[in-house]
């Protein structure tokens, strides 16, 4: 039997934490000090640094932004649980052998079907391969999610 780990690590994207992100920390830091020795110079020079030091805010803005994409993974992977747990609740069978079937989208508008039309929409839609436009369209009682980020 393999060894499995006890621990659960943390996820690192080398690219992404390892490297992109600190270099836009030392561009942002090192391009402000640049500018902030120019600035009050009408210079094509303080121009320049102010331009760079933009450049590398927003950089390192898009790069912590991109943290918001792993929110929304993770919020993708929490409905796809409560999708399956609200589908056995309400018929004591697994979501699971239907799942290859749907779509991560179509599963996200399932969501938003009440008790007592999720087993039949589920069914519908594996068998008419609903687009989540039509899913939401026949819901009838439609619960919204307002936590989503």
């Amino acid at each position: 039997m393999p060894h499995l780990p006890t621990k659960n690590t943390a996820r690192y994207y080398p690219l992404h934490h390892l490297v992109l992100l600190p270099a836009a920390l030392l561009m942002a830091f090192y391009t402000g000090r640049r500018y902030a020795a120019a600035a009050g110079d009408d210079s094509d020079l303080s121009r320049i640094w102010f331009s760079i030091m933009a450049l590398a805010v927003i950089g390192l803005g898009v790069l912590v932004m991109l943290r918001q994409h792993y929110a929304l993974t993770l919020q993708d992977r929490l409905i796809r649980l409560e999708v399956r747990q609200r589908y056995f609740e309400i018929t004591g069978q697994s979501l699971r052998p239907l799942e290859d079937q749907l779509s991560l989208k179509q599963i996200l508008s399932l969501r938003f079907a009440g008790d007592a039309e999720l087993a039949s929409l589920v069914q519908a839609t594996v068998s008419e391969n609903l687009p989540p436009k039509t899913i939401q369209a026949r819901i009838q009682e439609f619960y919204f999610d307002p936590m989503r980020v």
